[in-house]
C-alpha cells in the first residue's frame, strides 16, 4: 500500500510540474504581442521621418534649381518720317555729324562668243599739232587724215587745235580716229599723220598729228569678238554688280553707322575684255572705287528721337528698321566726295523706336526677389512697357538667386 502511495506522490510532483510548463507556455503570446507592437511603432516612426526627410529634399532641390523666364515687352512709338535734315564733315559742329569713306572692288562676268562674220574698223587716238600760227584751227567731223603708212583715217568728232603760243609752241589737242575701211591692214604701230585736206598748200606741212598708241582693231572675217552693244549691256550689268558688291562689303565693316543708297557714289574704271579662250570664253572685269556718306546709327536715331518724340529725355533707343528708310541727298550731282563738308537730305518712311534695356542690370536686380516685389521692380524701368514672369518649379515663391537661372526675353 505504501508502494502505490509513493507511486501516487510522484505521479502528482510530476503533474505540477506539466502544468508549470503550460502556465508558461501561455504568457509567452502575450509577451509577442506587446514586442510586435513596439516594433511596428518604431517601424512607424522611420517612415515618418524619412517621408519627412523626402520632403524637405524635394523642397530644398527644388529651391537649388528653381528658374524663372521673364518675358519683357519693351516701350516703343510708331512715327512717320518726313523731316529734312542737314549733317556737317565737322564733328565739332552743333549739327549731325556725317564721315566719308570709300573702298574699291571688281565684278566680273564670263560669256560664252558665237563666232561671226566680223567688219570693224581699226581705231585709236591721235594727238594734232598747230604749228602753223596762233590762230586756232577747227576740224569738222570726219576730217581726213593721213597715215604715213599711206592709209585713210577720220576723226570721229570736231576738233578745234589752238594755235601757237607765244614762245613758238606749237597749239595740239586729242581726237579718236578710225579707219576709213574695215579689215586688219589698218591695224598699225603708232603713225604720224597729215590732214589730208590741206595737201598742196602752205598748211600740209605745218599741221600734224602723231597717235598715241597702236591703231588696233580691224577685222574682216569670222571671228569670236565682243559688239559694242554687247560691251554697253555688260558694263551696265557690272557697274550694278560691283556697286552692290561694294556697298554691302562697306555695310559689313562698320557696325553702328549707316550708309544709305542714296548716298554713294562709283567710279569705274576702264573696262577691260580679257583673252577668249579656245572654247569661245572670255572674263569680262570692271573695276572701280565706291565713295560713300555714313552716319553714326545712334546719332542718327537720337536726331530723330528728339525731333519726333515729345519731351524725349535722351534715354537709350534704336530703330530696327532705320536702314529700310528713304533716304534722299539734295543736290546729289552737284556734291563732290573730295571736297563735300556740308550736305542736306530728306529721310521718310514709317519707323518704329523702341527704348533698349539693359538686361544684364535688369537680371541682376530680379536674383532672389520675392515674386510679389516684381512690379515694385519694374516700376524702376520706365523702358519696359510689361513683364510676364513664369517660375519653375511653380509653386516657387522667389525668383532664382543665380544669373544663369534667369532668362530674360525681350520683345
Amino acid at each position: 500500500m505504501s508502494k502505490h502511495l509513493l507511486e501516487d506522490m510522484v505521479r502528482v510532483k510530476y503533474n505540477k510540474k506539466r502544468n508549470s510548463n503550460i502556465e508558461i507556455k501561455e504568457m509567452e503570446p502575450l509577451a509577442d504581442a506587446e514586442t510586435q507592437c513596439s516594433k511596428n511603432k518604431y517601424r512607424y516612426a522611420l517612415w515618418f521621418v524619412a517621408l519627412v526627410s523626402v520632403v524637405f529634399c524635394f523642397f530644398a532641390f527644388s529651391f537649388l534649381f528653381s528658374k524663372a523666364k521673364v518675358s519683357v515687352i519693351l516701350k516703343t512709338k510708331n512715327v512717320v518720317l518726313n523731316e529734312n535734315l542737314s549733317a556737317s564733315l565737322d564733328s565739332n559742329a552743333d549739327v549731325l555729324p556725317f564721315e566719308l569713306t570709300h573702298l574699291s572692288g571688281e565684278a566680273s562676268k564670263t560669256i560664252i562668243l558665237e563666232e561671226k562674220d566680223f567688219k570693224e574698223n581699226a581705231q585709236g587716238k591721235v594727238i594734232l599739232y598747230n604749228k602753223f600760227s596762233s590762230a586756232s584751227q577747227m576740224l569738222s567731223i570726219d576730217t581726213r587724215l593721213e597715215g604715213s603708212n599711206d592709209k585713210i583715217y577720220k576723226t570721229k568728232t570736231k576738233v578745234v587745235i589752238p594755235g601757237m603760243s607765244k614762245n613758238s609752241i606749237p597749239g595740239q589737242v586729242s581726237v579718236d580716229v578710225y579707219a576709213s575701211a574695215e579689215g586688219a591692214d589698218y591695224n598699225s604701230p603708232p603713225l604720224d599723220f597729215k590732214i589730208f585736206g590741206f595737201k598742196g598748200n602752205a598748211k600740209y606741212e605745218k599741221f600734224y598729228g602723231r597717235s598715241v598708241g597702236d591703231i588696233a582693231g580691224g577685222i574682216v572675217g569670222k571671228s569670236r569678238q565682243v559688239s559694242d552693244l554687247q560691251k554697253i549691256e555688260i558694263e551696265k550689268e557690272l557697274k550694278t554688280i560691283l556697286e552692290n558688291k561694294i556697298f554691302n562689303k562697306i555695310s559689313s565693316q562698320i557696325p553702328g553707322f549707316l550708309l544709305y543708297k542714296d548716298t554713294v557714289f562709283l567710279k569705274a574704271d576702264d573696262f577691260v575684255t580679257g583673252p577668249v579662250s579656245p572654247d569661245g570664253s572670255v572674263v569680262l572685269t570692271l573695276k572701280g572705287t565706291l565713295y560713300g556718306i555714313v552716319f553714326n546709327e545712334q546719332k542718327l536715331t537720337q536726331k530723330i528721337a528728339k525731333d519726333n518724340i515729345e519731351k524725349y529725355d535722351g534715354s537709350d533707343i534704336y530703330m530696327p528698321n532705320i536702314k529700310d528708310l528713304t533716304f534722299s541727298l539734295s543736290n546729289k550731282d552737284t556734291v563732290s566726295f573730295d571736297s563735300v563738308k556740308d550736305i542736306n537730305f530728306n529721310l521718310s518712311g514709317p519707323a518704329k523706336i523702341v527704348w533698349k534695356l539693359d538686361v544684364n542690370k535688369f537680371t541682376a536686380d530680379l536674383l532672389n526677389k520675392s515674386k510679389k516685389d516684381i512690379n515694385q521692380i519694374l516700376a524702376q524701368y520706365p523702358n519696359i512697357n510689361s513683364a510676364l514672369v513664369k517660375l519653375s518649379p511653380p509653386w516657387t515663391q522667389a525668383l532664382p538667386s543665380k544669373t544663369k537661372n534667369i532668362k530674360v526675353i525681350v520683345d
